[in-house]
């Protein structure tokens, strides 16, 4: 019973690491990087698609995009996509491939950027938090109702922690990673 909610709270945490990595990816740093399209949607026949499905992006240069596609028809539509999209870039056509050339970051922007990798780190944070948590309190109500002893559910609230600080420190090895990338010329 212990070992079934600590399981779920390692993968709740490891799904928290997760989405904040994800989020991490759609804040844009000064240098060009795949990933940063991922989030982008396009129109393909009626239903969304991601553009990843649609072309193939890679980096030119450092600072440039090139995104690919595999049906030269839709070539209008991926632009649109990426037009469309809060990134904040403005794509190129030039009949066979789309330059998503990344914009140089002003001090101000970079800023606001860290500010926004705080609040994901931050939020990742509460939602380890709230799983340690709701862990504890499981173990708590198992202890009321004499399915495990006093001694096992301080065990299994400090596996719990230790666990916690664990993750704790992942999110904040990702922040200063993150940090450190955005305040870099």
């Amino acid at each position: 019973m212990i070992d079934e909610i600590i399981a779920d709270a390692e993968e709740r945490m490891q799904k928290s690491l997760a989405a904040l990595d994800e989020a991490f990816k759609r804040i844009r740093t000064g240098r060009a990087h795949p990933s940063i399209l991922d989030t982008v949607m396009v129109s393909y026949y009626g239903s969304d698609t991601p553009l990843n499905q649609l072309a193939n992006v890679n980096v030119e240069e450092g600072r440039t995009l090139i995104v690919s596609p595999w049906e030269k028809p839709i070539i209008g539509d991926i632009e649109k996509a990426i037009m469309k999209s809060d990134l904040g870039l403005n794509p190129s056509n030039n009949g066979d491939t789309i330059r998503v050339p990344m914009p140089a970051l002003t001090e101000e922007t970079r800023r606001e950027y860290t500010k926004q990798a705080k609040n994901e780190a931050e939020n990742a944070r509460i939602a380890v938090r709230n799983i340690r948590r709701d862990a504890n309190s499981d173990f708590k109500d198992l202890e009321k109702e004499k399915e495990i002893s006093e001694d096992d559910q301080r065990r299994a609230e400090d596996l719990v922690q230790k666990l916690t600080d664990k993750t704790t420190a992942a999110i904040e090895a990702a922040y200063q990673v993150k940090e450190a990338d955005l305040l870099s010329i």
